[in-house]
């Protein structure tokens, strides 16, 4: 790809031909509109336009994705599937991810022309890289920060999600740090409620890391949710670091890929980003975006975490897409560096089976709420039998098998490995 041009990639849906679709979308995001418009010249269209670059025809289908969508006289009754890509001119909006947003995305799903539009891919040239440092830990920093090597990162997050006043949250906190945890995270639903704000909860959960790293020399990671407007995240970072903290979350989605670099910009501790919301943009297979594209833009924002969903989860995403968010967030860009892919949603110390086998890769973070803090011997055994899970995954060893000289492998599997 020349450096001067941003390629886009969209699984595309139409009652059109997918030329004519193509060329609706080019000249919508660049310098076409409805019709012609004085000034619109040749050399303009020629420094300034979209250019198609590929189409490959797909399937048809009998009946369209989304409605609103218009259809040619004599229509045939067919809905055209296959994938565009689109280049767009790097001046036309520098290397800014609003307003990249902007031309890879802005109108185009409202376009009558189209019944199905999802961007799957997404390529930028370095100047982008120039602008956007990305994550200033990844994998690498993050596995320093917590002295966790050859193995994931494991951890838990704070449930109940909401209702827990600090001084409950506290002797949460000392019990599961006791345990061992690598990591714990808050809810992405609890930030700075009013019941409980920001700056008391970080007092009462650093009183209690500091004092079971007093018991046991290790220092949990613990990413404090600071999702908010822009200055209140300036503020309340400011309040984790000058409490030793050494993890903030965001929820992306929430804050936005500008919200999430103006982060980045002054951070000090990993950037946990977390993905809730994500279904309503990817939920629908002929809608929004995939999470390969979306994910480049998290990592130049500067995500150090990001989360992928799970392998037989809780949620409606098949394992292979899973899969593939874990790849993405691991594939070499630009400088080389990787968020580290979090791996949550209903997970217990047997979902590390079919992860490993999937992924052959232990730099993930691995993440179970009830599957550690509600193991029927507690939040230790809990911990422990994650890295069983994880042992026996590395090792090729059947989970039932390596269960019989490890108790708490053997009580999990009793308690969440039923139906």
């Amino acid at each position: 790809m020349k450096q001067d041009r941003v390629n886009a990639t969209y699984l595309v849906e139409t009652p059109y031909s997918l030329q004519l679709a193509a060329e609706v979308i080019a000249g919508e995001q660049s310098t076409g509109t409805f019709t012609a418009v004085p000034g619109e010249t040749d050399a303009l269209k020629e420094k300034f336009g979209a250019r198609i670059e590929k189409v490959v025809d797909l399937e048809t289908a009998g009946t369209p994705t989304l409605p609103g969508s218009d259809s040619p006289a004599g229509h045939d009754g067919l809905y055209r599937r296959g994938l565009v890509t689109l280049s767009f001119p790097l001046h036309n909006f520098g290397p800014s991810i609003p307003n990249l947003m902007s031309a890879i995305a802005g109108n185009l799903y409202e376009l009558q022309q189209l019944s199905g539009l999802r961007l799957v891919d997404l390529e930028l040239p370095s100047a982008f890289a120039d602008r956007y440092p990305g994550p200033k830990f990844g994998i690498e920093g993050t596995r320093k920060l917590t002295n966790v090597y050859d193995r994931p990162i494991l951890g838990t997050i704070v449930k109940p999600s909401i209702g827990l006043a600090p001084e409950q949250l506290q002797k949460m906190i000392i019990e599961v740090s006791e345990a061992g945890l690598d990591f714990i995270k808050d809810d992405e639903l609890n930030a700075n409620p009013p019941y409980a704000p920001l700056e008391a909860k970080v007092k009462a959960v650093m009183e209690a890391i500091e004092r079971a790293a007093d018991a046991t020399g290790k220092k949990i990671m613990y990413a404090f949710n600071i999702t908010g407007d822009i200055e209140e995240m300036k503020r309340h970072h400011e309040i984790v670091v000058n409490a030793g903290g050494n993890c903030v979350m965001v929820s992306i989605m929430s804050v936005g890929l500008a919200g999430l670099a103006h982060l980045n910009e002054y951070s000090e501790v990993p950037i946990h980003g977390h993905r809730n919301q994500w279904g309503m943009m990817t939920r629908c297979p002929n809608l929004g975006f995939e999470f390969a594209a979306y994910q480049k833009l998290c990592r130049l924002a500067g995500a150090d975490h990001l989360h992928v969903n799970g392998l037989n989860s809780k949620f409606y995403e098949s394992n292979e897409s899973v899969v593939r968010s874990i790849q993405a967030c691991m594939a070499p860009m630009y400088g080389g560096y990787a968020s580290m892919p979090v791996v949550s949603s209903g997970q217990w110390a047997g979902t590390a089976i079919d992860t490993y086998a999937a992924t052959k890769s232990v730099d993930v973070m691995h993440l179970a709420g009830g599957g550690i803090l509600a193991h029927p011997d507690g939040a230790a055994a809990g911990f422990e039998s994650m890295k069983l899970g994880w042992e026996a995954a590395v090792k090729g060893v059947p989970l039932d098998e390596y269960a019989k000289s490890h108790l708490s492998l053997k009580r999990a599997i009793e308690k969440y490995g039923k139906g």
